[in-house]
């Protein structure tokens, strides 16, 4: 690491010569192997754009030029040319660096991002600040040749070759996102000369050349540099030409005698510019190389192999989802899965193999993925439309609009509902519950464990409109799973324990850490109800109202957002039955939840059997003090002022959020 720690800035960066950059980039790429093996991350995607970020790094006068990165996931190298070198083993970490681009970390990170497809938009925003602002600063974006699925970025290319203001765009074609790219762009991007006619013909014709005394190396020189142009301004060019850009490429994102040059003279250029880079995913490490999908967003591996430093004791909620699924497909010939680049994240490569003609991905495209849904639903096809809980929000209007107000029978399967740990921010799914209930004809439920999900995928597919399941991200529980999976009455909960001091009433995953908080207030002689709701959407307001009625204080739980989520709706259904009872909503604060471990995110923001717990002898306190023990009244010290403590500090988290 004899280069790279003399690295702490762009700065430094120029005072080596190109011909130490191979060096350096290997120094790199061990740096990024080694912290990603211990703590999991972004890798393949990372190790592809090395050679791409140190030129960019060494050519531009970062942070004045500025460098937006589409997505985000591929910024490791830039995060240790830029003064993060010594944080680095704290990426992903609860306190440590983003795995993604945070303008509160650098002022080299110009715009935050986790979602693919906002780069184009959001650096032409920087162009035309540029401009109004009077500056003279170059603006760079870097996209996946992934993110071209992506409605956004067309829609961004295409405002920005009608604006003619200076503006590089690099495509980073690696012909991955996450997954395979897929669709018409995808095809058009990798339509090079590689059929059986031309390959004869290249072939004959070198051959021919050669044979040439003297000028034969010449001509041969020149051929290669004519078809190279050919590629260029033939093939892939036409698009982003037609589109207002002058296209420069395609060219070897890993080869500094051609990168550099190339990037300094497109600098140059006035207007719109789209640079075609060739780059390969996980260069360096040849499990990455081999298997780039699993090393896109990989946990922590044995760097000697590859394989998981920790195999999962059980199977994740995502594989029992997509079982179920499979399982209800065999029977009904009407359903068919959609995903928006997710196959292998979502679990649907089970599907794909069963069912390779129903099954579609569109890219990343959720927007598209869900009005497709729709229009197959209104030929009587049973459309599963299956993406991350954070990808959804992107659709949001066209679950209204194209979905929701024709009441058309689409399955929607939410994964990663909830935290999801080390990707932080931009990944959790806190806001699904809160942005479907408020729908009409939407159905919402979460089940508590892997037997009752499997029973809402059945659920859903049997209701004639648009119905939602969200589960969690990580392993199962480990019940016992029924033979068959059976639909649940719609909007009806179930109550798991009696009480009448404190009823707590959650959902989704928060209903066993709810029931193993009712034994520990029972221990203690406080008479504990738990209702599993099963459903946001139609609440059981019947339910809910008989056990409020039974108890001095009532405690919703729920891994979702508190403003407008499950809580919300337990209190408006009080409020239209006319019944008062005490109430405290427990749930996920009005602000982004920072990255970190699920058991620890749980625990902070009162989500463990002990937070639930701490909640309710609170709230019993304010409104029951003779059931507790005098000790743990209010002005007693004990357990209330603990409580009071922890609360304030998650307060004071907020004010410095």
């Amino acid at each position: 690491m004899a280069l790279l720690k003399t690295i702490n800035s762009p700065s430094d960066l120029k005072r080596l010569s190109p011909e130490q950059f191979p060096e350096l980039c290997q120094e790199i790429r061990e740096q990024i192997i080694s912290t990603v093996s211990s703590v999991g991350g972004h890798l393949a995607s990372n190790l592809g754009v090395v050679e791409l970020t140190v030129g960019l790094h060494y050519l531009l006068n970062t942070p004045q030029d500025q460098i937006v990165w589409d997505t985000s996931n591929q910024a490791y190298t830039h995060k240790l040319l830029t003064g993060r070198r010594e944080q680095f083993h704290t990426l992903r970490q609860y306190g440590g660096l983003s795995g993604f681009c945070k303008r509160e970390e650098s002022d080299h990170d110009t715009f935050n991002a986790g979602h693919a497809g906002t780069g184009v938009s959001a650096a032409l925003g920087l162009v035309e600040a540029r401009e109004q602002l009077g500056r003279h600063n170059k603006v760079v974006c870097v996209v996946g040749d992934g993110a071209m699925t992506a409605g956004m970025t067309l829609e961004g290319l295409h405002h920005a070759g009608g604006l003619h203001k200076d503006f590089l765009v690099v495509l980073n074609d690696n012909q991955m996102s996450i997954s395979k790219n897929v669709g018409a762009i995808s095809a058009y991007l990798n339509r090079t000369f590689t059929g059986e006619f031309y390959s004869r013909v290249k072939e004959e014709t070198q051959h021919f050349l050669r044979a040439i005394p003297q000028i034969g190396q010449p001509m041969q020189k020149l051929a290669r540099r004519a078809e190279e142009l050919a590629k260029g301004i033939i093939l892939p060019g036409l698009l982003f030409e037609e589109l207002g850009f002058r296209y420069v490429g395609p060219i070897d994102g890993h080869n500094f005698e051609h990168l550099l040059p190339t990037l300094e003279n497109v600098f140059k250029l006035k207007g719109p510019t789209l640079l075609h880079v060739i780059t390969k995913k996980g260069l360096g490490y040849e499990p990455a190389m081999k298997d780039p999908v699993w090393f896109h967003a990989c946990p922590a591996f044995v760097r000697e192999t590859g394989v998981p430093a920790k195999k999962a004791a059980r199977p994740s909620y995502t594989a029992h989802a997509m079982q179920a699924l499979v399982r209800l497909a065999r029977k009904d010939a009407r359903i068919v899965a959609i995903t928006a680049a997710m196959c292998e994240g979502t679990g649907l490569t089970a599907f794909e193999k069963e069912f390779p003609n129903r099954i579609y991905d569109v890219g990343i495209a959720e927007q598209h993925a869900v009005t497709f849904a729709g229009g197959l639903a209104t030929q009587g096809l049973r459309p599963v439309v299956v993406m991350y809980s954070t990808f959804l929000q992107r659709a949001y209007d066209q679950v209204i609009h194209d979905v929701a107000t024709q009441n058309l029978p689409v399955t929607f399967c939410l994964d990663r509902g909830g935290l999801v740990a080390e990707d932080g921010t931009t990944h959790h799914g806190a806001f699904d519950y809160a942005y479907l209930r408020h729908m009409p004809n939407m159905v919402v439920m979460a089940p508590k464990d892997e037997n009752e999900l499997q029973h809402m995928v059945q659920t859903c597919l049997s209701y004639e409109g648009p119905a939602s399941v969200r589960y969690p991200r990580g392993s199962s529980l480990g019940v016992t799973i029924d033979a068959e999976p059976v639909a649940l009455p719609i909007g009806k909960g179930e109550l798991l324990r009696e009480g009448t001091d404190v009823a707590i009433v959650a959902i989704g995953v928060t209903v066993w850490q709810a029931v193993e908080a009712a034994k520990r207030l029972e221990a203690e002689g406080v008479s504990a109800a738990v209702v599993n709701a099963r459903f946001v959407k139609p609440l059981d307001g019947e339910l809910i109202g008989a056990v409020a009625k039974r108890v001095r204080c009532l405690v919703t739980v729920e891994e979702g957002a508190r403003m407008g989520g499950f809580g919300s709706a337990v209190l408006e259904s009080l409020s239209d039955q006319g019944i008062q009872v005490p109430t405290k909503v427990v749930g996920l604060p009005d602000w982004y939840i920072e990255q970190g471990p699920q058991d620890l995110l749980r625990e902070k923001y009162g989500l463990t059997a002990d937070g639930i717990y701490e909640s309710a002898k609170a709230l019993l306190a304010q409104v029951s003090p003779e059931l507790l023990p005098a000790q743990e009244a209010p002005g007693r010290g004990g357990r209330r002022a603990e409580f009071s403590l922890t609360h304030r500090a998650v307060e004071g988290d907020e004010q410095g959020s």
